[in-house]
């Protein structure tokens, strides 16, 4: 009975249920949250990376992948919701309108995807008969380019040519003639163009003689002169040239100077302007002070 008893203990020792030290260790390591996120996580990115390196490392299989991605990104940017019908052009006239629309060159019905806005904006802005433009897709599948136009306000006579500039004297566009915009003023003479604005407030202080204006020369890049037809010019000086013309508008009113035989009227000195007159009918080039004809 003795041994019976020692034989059971012994056994019921051996099968003791607790765990074994590294049983231990290893169930406590995967309950730490480093090893529960790789195996959630880690493990399937793992098999997916060795699933796609043997998808990708066949050369077939890359170009199918290939094939049926550009197959999907150009189906789904063909969709009637991306695409641009037609194109309409605001603030432009008419020959500016036409000349953006030749200058792109689009190609409709097209997908809004294919169309380069910006780079399309900065081509339009390029153009010298525009001051700014701004590009939007309406809804309704129409491209909205609209643009501030730049407006012609006088003729520059240059050694380029003849070029229509704006009020800011940005040039607009080039003429073959000057018959082809009479209704503006002219202006000659190297440096005019960047005098624009002076040579306009001198057209509008001379309104009074605009029938028998026919221009501004820059003289020296330094001061203008007036050119009045039948032969007529009035010097003007560097600084105040519109007080100068201005005081010679007064004698003109007051006294019809240049209704006169007067060839030129020199406004360069200001306390000394002078007049010319012709030789037939003074007999002799000579100079005769405004003052002598009732100026101050």
């Amino acid at each position: 009975m003795r041994s019976l008893r020692r034989g059971a203990q012994g056994s019921a020792a051996r099968r003791d249920p607790a765990p074994s030290r590294l049983a231990y260790r290893l169930n406590r390591l995967a309950l730490t949250p480093a090893v529960r996120r790789l195996v959630s996580t880690g493990l399937p990115l793992l098999g997916v990376a060795l699933a796609g390196a043997v998808v990708i490392g066949d050369a077939g299989r890359r170009e199918a992948m290939r094939d049926w991605s550009d197959e999907l990104i150009e189906t789904f940017q063909n969709r009637e919701t991306f695409m641009v019908s037609g194109m309409q052009v605001g603030g432009a006239s008419g020959p500016l309108a036409r000349e953006i629309g030749a200058l792109l060159g689009i190609r409709f019905p097209v997908s809004s995807f294919d169309l380069d806005l910006g780079e399309m904006q900065r081509t339009i802005a390029a153009l010298d008969a525009v001051e700014a433009a701004s590009l939007r897709v309406r809804p309704g599948g129409q491209l909205q380019i609209d643009v501030r136009e730049r407006h012609p306000a006088i003729i520059w006579r240059s050694a380029d040519g003849l070029e229509l500039l704006d009020r800011r004297g940005h040039r607009v566009k080039t003429v073959e003639g000057r018959e082809m915009r009479p209704d503006l003023p002219l202006m000659a003479g190297e440096g005019a163009g960047a005098r624009t604005a002076e040579a306009l407030e001198l057209v509008a202080t001379g309104a009074l003689l605009s029938s028998r204006m026919r221009g501004l020369a820059r003289i020296g890049d330094r001061r203008w002169d007036v050119i009045l037809d039948r032969g007529q010019r009035i010097l003007l000086p560097e600084r105040n040239p519109v007080g100068a013309l201005e005081q010679v508008i007064a004698m003109q009113q007051a006294q019809d100077l240049l209704g006169r035989d007067v060839v030129q009227v020199d406004m360069r000195m200001a306390r000394r302007p002078t007049v010319r007159m012709q030789t037939g009918t003074a007999g002799e080039l000579r100079k005769i002070k405004l003052s002598e004809l009732g100026a101050d």
